[in-house]
Order: C-alpha cells, then sequence, then structure tokens
C-alpha cells in the first residue's frame, strides 16, 4: 500500500527553532543553553564546527569560510527562526558583520547572533558605558577583544586575562578563578 494519507505538525521547536554553530572543543555551550532554554516548544539545534584547539587571531580567523558548511548541517531543507555562531572570540575577529553573512548564507531569514552582540545588547539595556573584561586569550587576541568593545562605544577601564591559548584548557577554568 503507497501514498497513504498523512498530516503533519510542529510540535517540537512549534514556537522557535535556535540553531547553534558550536566550536568542536567547546565543552560548555550546549550544557548552558540547556539550562536556559527550558520552554516548551523552544528547542535548540547544535552543529559542530572544526577549530584549531590553540587560540590565536589566525587560527580564529579560518572558522570564517567554515561557518555557512557547519551551518548547513542543522535541519537540512528547513528553516531556523535564530542562528548563533558561539565564539565570541572568533565573532570578534571576523566582526559580526561577516559572521552574520556566512549564517545568511544557509538561512537567510533567520535572526542572527554571536556572545558579543548578545553582550552588547547587555550593556545597553543595562545603560553600561564602562566595562570592566575577563578573558581566558593570550595578549593579541585581547587586543582585537578591547578594540572591538571600545570600537563600539564602550570604555574598557580594566581588562584582565588568563593569558591561555588552549582551548581545551579554556573550558575548563573554573569559577572561583
Amino acid at each position: 500500500i503507497e501514498h497513504l494519507p498523512f498530516t503533519t505538525e510542529e510540535h517540537i521547536g512549534a514556537k522557535a527553532r535556535i540553531g547553534m554553530v558550536v566550536l568542536a572543543s567547546d565543552y560548555t555551550v550546549e550544557h548552558e543553553f540547556k539550562q536556559i532554554i527550558n520552554h516548551v516548544g523552544v528547542d535548540t539545534y547544535t552543529a559542530r564546527i572544526e577549530n584549531e584547539v590553540q587560540v590565536t587571531p589566525e587560527t580564529l580567523a579560518a572558522m570564517g569560510e567554515r561557518i555557512p558548511t557547519a551551518l548547513k548541517l542543522i535541519l537540512a531543507g528547513d528553516s531556523l527562526d535564530v542562528v548563533a555562531y558561539c565564539c565570541t572570540s572568533a565573532s570578534i575577529v571576523l566582526g559580526e558583520e561577516t559572521v552574520f553573512k556566512a549564517l545568511g548564507e544557509v538561512q537567510p531569514a533567520a535572526l542572527k547572533t554571536t556572545p558579543i552582540t548578545a553582550a552588547f545588547a547587555a550593556f545597553d539595556a543595562l545603560g553600561a558605558k564602562r566595562i570592566a573584561v575577563l578573558t581566558p586569550y593570550r595578549a593579541d587576541v585581547n587586543a582585537q577583544v578591547q578594540a572591538y568593545i571600545e570600537k563600539a562605544g564602550f570604555t574598557v577601564p580594566v581588562f584582565g586575562s588568563f593569558n591561555e591559548e588552549m582551548d581545551p584548557v579554556v573550558a575548563k577554568i573554573d569559577q572561583k578563578s
């Protein structure tokens, strides 16, 4: 028997579908999002993007061309409501507009975001103008982070760093630190 009649329904992700491009070496994003996004009908989907474990401006920039390929792995042939590239430092090195363009190649109608995009929105919502920054990154990455934040109109009077360049170690830095 072929061509039996059927109906469809949107039950998973019925309110919102969030696609996240996550670094292959990331330990935390999916875990954190499961704690934050817990509304019925709002679902998250992830794909891993190849990255070097050493965090340098060059290795971060190299991920730019891989973003569309990774995003194509999320619900292929279907649409997402929001797409996020989940790497703060690469979003800064590449620039948000470059990341948004890469995400838009695959999901043009979706809202686009990055961690720095969310940080800027939070700063604005709080009326914050002077931002203290703590990163795990090495000096050349930190220089780009600070310059990017300042170019967006914020002042960075205090900047601290653990100066760690290996991404798997970064993910293990404890809360006490």
